[in-house]
């Protein structure tokens, strides 16, 4: 298991940064990933399946597409999201703190599981650790203009 973390501060409010980071949205332009919720909650337990690209109208994902669970969901405060992938399992958790002048403070923090430890694995560990660093940098950058997407309030 490889994990990762890195935190920055958004000038928003928390309800503003939650909405941006915590609530699935059919599409999210800034990632450019579709997002198909199984039912019309949210909160822990919510499953939903993720695909590249905006779907089409009625267009469901393919089979096989990634699928994951909300599996901790504090409002405002924390969510953790598990995607379950062929070879590996991604859990991605967002905490969010109350910043200096109104910002937030955001905590993200990546962990990589193979579904199935080999050899091989061992030899690329520092490769691995690299590459959930530089997901989680790229995810804090991607930061401000999720935000941008949610309107104000």
């Amino acid at each position: 298991m490889t994990t990762a973390s890195g935190t920055r501060e958004v000038a928003a409010p928390r309800s503003r940064v939650w909405r941006a980071l915590a609530v699935l949205e059919p599409y999210c332009a800034v990632c450019d990933v579709s997002y198909v919720v199984d039912g019309e909650g949210s909160g822990r337990g919510t499953r939903f399946v993720c695909v590249p690209g905006q779907l089409a109208g009625d267009q469901r994902p393919r089979e096989g597409a990634p699928r994951g669970e909300i599996v901790e969901w504090e409002p405002e405060r924390v969510v953790a999201t598990r995607l379950e992938l062929t070879p590996e399992t991604w859990t991605t958790r967002i905490e969010l703190a109350d910043a200096g002048d109104g910002g937030t403070r955001v905590t993200i923090t990546l962990t990589h599981a193979p579904r199935r430890v080999r050899l091989a694995d061992r030899f690329t560990r520092s490769a691995l650790q690299r590459m959930v660093q530089q997901t989680v940098d790229g995810e804090l950058d991607k930061l401000p203009a999720h935000v941008e997407q949610v309107t104000a309030g």
